[in-house]
């Protein structure tokens, strides 16, 4: 794993070396039509959606170099559209689909996505399913 080497001067510390980062969305709430019982698939539900995506920090997002760092905006964008303009049987394809926008970055080193349904189950509060990609590790470097 990289490893962010500092340079350290009296005045500033900027990085020398790609380090690595981690973007945490938490508790997305969204509404879509996700299940195959007929009365699941006339109306939408809510889902609760985690994402963590690791991913290699470019040197320039040290000196506030926005273009150079990973757009979480976008992404979360992403993953709002299909999922409030999508239909899914499975919570499984859902979260598949979701964890693919998480990881298309080149950056990405590292992605989870977890996916509740909140209420599936009679007794029990959420129904989740997570699934992760991890990039091979010649991509890594």
């Amino acid at each position: 794993m990289p490893v962010t080497q500092l340079r350290r001067s009296k005045r500033t510390a900027t990085a020398t070396c790609v380090a690595c980062a981690k973007i945490r969305l938490s508790n997305l709430r969204l509404r879509t039509y996700i299940g195959f019982n007929p009365e699941e698939r006339s109306k939408q539900q809510d889902v609760v959606i985690n994402i963590d995506i690791d991913h290699r920090l470019k040197p320039g997002v040290f000196d506030d170099e926005v273009e150079q760092a990973l757009n979480y905006k976008s992404i979360s964008k992403a993953v709002i559209a299909h999922v409030e303009t999508g239909r899914f049987l499975l919570l499984e394809k859902l979260t598949a689909d979701v964890l693919a926008i998480c990881s298309e970055d080149q950056a990405v080193t590292r992605a989870a996505v977890t996916i509740d349904k909140p209420h599936a189950l009679r007794f029990a509060d959420s129904v989740s399913v997570t699934l992760t990609f991890e990039a091979p590790a010649e991509e890594n470097l």
